[in-house]
């Protein structure tokens, strides 16, 4: 029995890209490719899919995973992971310290300093999510990072809660505009595209290919896509970029 990618990822949750990535990397390659061009696989994979699966809940990056499923010496992966475990409960001690202190400022106490709010944040999965952008996008994408951490840099905590809102905002304005059927293309899902992008420009400024990115980051990676959820399901994501990718290629 063989299943397409497509029915893997919707058994398992994970984007048809990331299993692409998979193959790239090596990690789990297909049983088969058909004529069509579509990558096709079977218990074996699955199964391996399961086991990947298991190992990133822990934690572990997929260097690590590929090193353990790919028979590489398990103590010494263990060891480095048991290592990492200890650094996760330190950050975890910070994260609290970090809640408590922020409680209670909101309870009358001393105001907490922006870069505190943040302290046991971890830096770790903003490191990979920064490095899976640039490996999908290229360097060019380091140089808009980096563009975006110098223009925040300054930012106050106000600056911050004003920046966040307005997203809410605009995501629930789109919300309403696909749950009423609104085309990508008609002027009140553009004017709200627009209002998207010159958001966007507050942190970093895209140019044509990287708005459309952008969108297609919306789709693919899991993390972005929960924030274009709606009750009773549909395809919000693809409707967003396809907004966006229609706004790039006429207004950019």
């Amino acid at each position: 029995m063989a299943w397409s990618i497509a029915q893997v990822a919707r058994m398992s949750k994970v984007t048809s890209r990331t299993l692409r990535h998979y193959d790239s990397i090596g990690l789990l390659p297909p049983a088969w490719i058909g004529d069509n061009g579509y990558r096709y696989y079977e218990k074996e994979q699955v199964h391996r899919l399961q086991q990947i699966l298991l190992l990133r809940d822990l934690g572990l990056g997929l260097d690590v995973v590929a090193e353990m499923l790919n028979g590489t010496d398990q103590l010494t992966v263990l060891r480095n992971h048991h290592r990492w475990l200890r650094d996760e409960r330190e950050r975890l001690d910070r994260l609290a310290d970090t809640v408590a202190r922020t409680i209670a400022e909101l309870e009358g106490g001393d105001e907490v300093k922006l870069e505190e709010l943040f302290d046991g944040f971890d830096a770790k999965k903003q490191e990979r999510h920064e490095a899976e952008l640039v490996e999908r996008y290229g360097e060019g994408a380091r140089q808009h990072i980096d563009d975006s951490k110098e223009k925040m840099k300054g930012w106050t905590r106000a600056d911050a809660d004003r920046f966040m809102a307005e997203w809410q905002d605009i995501a629930r304005g789109l919300g309403e505009l696909y749950t009423a059927g609104e085309a990508v293309d008609a002027p009140r899902t553009q004017e709200l595209v627009d209002r998207h992008y010159r958001w966007i420009c507050l942190s970093w400024t895209p140019d044509r290919e990287s708005y459309k990115g952008l969108g297609d980051l919306y789709v693919d990676s899991d993390e972005f896509r929960v924030n274009f959820e709606v009750e009773g399901g549909g395809n919000m994501a693809e409707w967003t970029r396809d907004a966006m990718a229609h706004y790039a290629d006429t207004r950019l």
